[in-house]
């Protein structure tokens, strides 16, 4: 029995062997005539007489819906070089950096300046390329000068280059072309919102744009050349130029979850590019906390393309107020449209829901300088079902720390055209000056590059932001600087007491008087004799603007700033100055003031009225940082500094808003006697002034000047006032360490 298994399994294997060699003959023959005619079936099977195979010659083709083929990320049977020929196509200037199609040393030569071409009668400018040319023509970046200019902008409308658009511009190849400034592109930058057109919305402008850098929306990384263009955020057409709104978060709920985990509420697309991941969402839509929902109601053909969930999603659609979903909602899908980027994205940035990314290849907006992992979930449309369980996973503190970064960055570089145009432009200019160019800390906290012009320094402590930051506190010291406008007859006079009291502050460093007057400076003698140094500076130009000047011989973190005719003791300064150490970012002073809205003349109201409440400490006895001298000088536009040095007034409310704009924060007050101004000044021109009515009027029209080019009101409300401890307390006067305030 044993001897016949032995014999079947020898005689399986020999007949096995036999097979073997036999198809293996058949196919070396096979190999061995390539030029052999074949007869080809029309399903694809060669009939050749001595072949027992069939053999398909086309590869099987993805099972996907038509109109998604145009997608690349379907297209799997397009080479790699035939994607990079097409990409290639797009732009000639592909391999173009700053190092080879960016020529430095103009701006080297001359500063960061940009120049605006003018504008040609009969073209036609979009109101939102009128907002960016606004924005750039009333920059401190502006010049008027070619011959000055590091940076070109067109006047040309290159922000819609769709075909099918209105706006679209003709002829702007030959154009662009016949610019006598244009060299080819170099050193021009290029404004760009859509490009291509249905159905495949490609990248492509519609004309060579040579070596000239794009600031562009929904640009993919494919296409994107990094650290030479600019990828800027979708923003509509009613994007305010200036100001824009704060962001919605009025305050932080402990747990931050809200209504809605995840919502949506869009167009969905039935054909064409962009459809595969909006077409998907009613997958993961459960009408409870993930409410995702798409209309096909769009367009003028979207009953010929509807399909069996039109209806039903319209219905869904329809239950939603998109507004009240966005505002209780923890996250917000941002998926792509037919470019990859959406308007969604701006939305729930400002709405402070963290927007959940959806949209593969997107180089996100100003990438090269913020940090989207701190205010963003960066999701793959290849994993859509997984997003629900993905973002529920994320603990309840790093949710509280991605919606404050929503609004931080909002408000810092997306509430306006201005910011968009202006982060875009320091972006530029820090990669041309590198030696000064500001680092990840800058950009990614308050309160934003814009604000911290590294020009000022590149240490982080000398800025008034970033002392927590760097576990260091500002100075002990500070400099007193006394702004002087009369001249000095008696040594009764109201600047001879102040000096000698603030000279006596433990914490005086130095006194800096500003002579300002149109009288010659007084003799050294007739100043009276301090502990401390006392620099007399002669304005040049007798300007209201000089006092906030940045000068070098300010050596101190605090600026004391003080009007001649202020009245302090040396416990009060000391007392201001304790608690401007707390608070360095802010002003810190005695005299309050507050604004309002007027809603019979509908305009913004000034009063010296005391309140409950004020947002403004007058810089004629406040403690601030020195870096706001800076800030006011290279700053603020030309315009409203020619204003203030013309009335003569008002640059106490234009410092008040500069740093309440910067900080998002209200000055502070503290205890002080309510006279804080010498009355009885007969020889004072500065007395009369204040009891001018017209400096009041004045100061009325400076607040709604400043307003407007700030494009909000950047002043905010307090009821706070600081006493020191003890203060007014039924204790012994001998325990109260500025027992002097309270017998003023």
């Amino acid at each position: 029995m044993q001897a016949k298994k032995r014999y079947l399994i020898l005689l399986s294997a020999g007949v096995c062997l036999i097979l073997l060699f036999y198809f293996a003959g058949l196919q070396v023959r096979a190999t061995r005539n390539p030029n052999r005619r074949e007869n080809h079936s029309r399903n694809g099977f060669h009939a050749g007489p001595g072949q027992t195979w069939p053999h398909f010659s086309d590869y099987l083709q993805p099972f996907i819906p038509w109109d998604q083929l145009e997608n690349e990320d379907y297209n799997a049977h397009i080479s790699p070089k035939q994607k990079r020929d097409a990409n290639a196509s797009i732009y000639k200037g592909k391999r173009c950096r700053m190092e080879s199609c960016f020529d430095f040393s103009i701006c080297k030569k001359n500063g960061f300046k940009v120049y605006t071409y003018p504008q040609q009668k009969g073209e036609k400018i979009s109101e939102s390329y009128q907002n960016i040319l606004s924005a750039i023509e009333t920059s401190r970046f502006y010049t008027s000068d070619p011959s000055q200019a590091c940076l070109f902008v067109l006047s040309l409308d290159t922000l819609d280059r769709d075909l099918l658009s209105p706006q679209y511009v003709h002829s702007l190849k030959t154009k662009v072309q016949n610019l006598h400034l244009w060299n080819n592109g170099r050193n021009h930058l290029i404004f760009n919102l859509y490009s291509g057109t249905w159905p495949d919305y490609t990248e492509d402008l519609g004309f060579d744009i040579g070596q000239s850098m794009l600031a562009k929306a929904s640009i993919g990384t494919e296409n994107f050349r990094p650290n030479f263009d600019v990828s800027i955020p979708l923003f509509s057409k009613d994007h305010p130029r200036t100001g824009g709104d704060r962001g919605y978060l009025k305050f932080n709920t402990v747990p931050p979850f809200r209504k809605y985990m995840l919502v949506f509420k869009g167009k969905r697309y039935l054909t064409g590019i962009g459809s595969d991941t909006r077409n998907a969402l009613y997958h993961v839509h459960n009408a409870e906390d993930v409410v995702l929902l798409t209309t096909c109601k769009h367009g003028k053909d979207w009953q010929k393309h509807k399909d069996a969930r039109c209806d039903k999603d319209n219905a869904e659609y329809d239950k939603y107020d998109y507004r009240e979903m966005l505002h209780n909602a923890t996250f917000c899908l941002a998926p792509r449209g037919r470019r990859l980027g959406s308007f969604r994205f701006l939305e729930a940035l400002q709405a402070a829901c963290v927007p959940v990314m959806l949209s593969n290849g997107w180089e996100l907006p100003f990438s090269e300088v913020i940090d989207w992992n701190t205010a963003a979930v960066i999701g793959d449309e290849r994993l859509l079902l997984q997003i629900p369980s993905t973002v529920r996973s994320i603990h309840q503190d790093k949710i509280l720390a991605l919606r404050q970064q929503t609004q931080f960055l909002w408000e810092a570089y997306f509430s306006s055209v201005e910011k968009i145009v202006l982060t875009t432009l320091e972006i530029i200019q820090d990669r041309i000056f590198k030696h000064i160019s500001r680092n990840s800390l800058l950009w990614n906290s308050h309160p934003g590059a814009l604000f911290a012009l590294p020009q000022y320094s590149a240490y982080l402590g000398d800025f008034p932001f970033y002392y927590a930051d760097l576990g260091i506190k500002p100075s002990t010291k500070f400099t007193a600087v006394i702004h002087a406008v009369t001249p000095l007859v008696s040594q009764s006079q109201p600047i001879l007491k102040l000096l000698v009291a603030v000279s006596k502050s433990q914490y005086c460093a130095q006194i800096i008087v500003l002579w300002n007057c149109d009288k010659p400076l007084p003799a050294k003698h007739r100043w009276p004799p301090t502990s401390v140094p006392v620099i007399v500076i002669e304005g040049e130009n007798k300007i209201m603007g000089s006092r906030f000047q940045p000068y070098d011989t300010i050596l101190t973190d605090a600026v004391l700033s003080l009007d001649e005719d202020t009245v302090l003791s040396t416990t009060e300064v000391d007392f201001a100055f304790t608690v401007w150490q707390s608070f360095p970012e802010r002003i810190v002073g005695y005299p309050a003031r507050s604004h309002f809205w007027d809603s019979n003349k509908e305009r913004w109201g000034y009063t010296s009225k005391w309140t409950n409440d004020y947002s403004m400490v007058l810089t004629g006895a406040a403690i601030y940082h020195r870096y706001y001298h800076y800030l006011y000088t290279n700053y603020l536009p030309a315009s409203l500094k020619n204003m203030v040095d013309q009335l003569a007034n008002c640059e106490d409310i234009l410092m008040n808003f500069l740093v309440s704009a910067v900080t998002k924060l209200p000055p502070i007050k503290v205890t002080q006697k309510k006279q804080y101004k010498e009355t009885m000044m007969g020889q004072s021109t500065r007395a009369s002034r204040w009891a001018d009515p017209d400096h009041f009027a004045q100061r009325q029209t400076c607040m709604n000047k400043f307003a407007n080019w700030f494009g909000t009101m950047p002043l905010i409300h307090s009821q706070m006032r600081l006493d020191p401890v003890l203060f007014k307390d039924q204790v012994s006067i001998l325990r109260k360490k500025y027992r002097d305030i309270e017998r003023l």
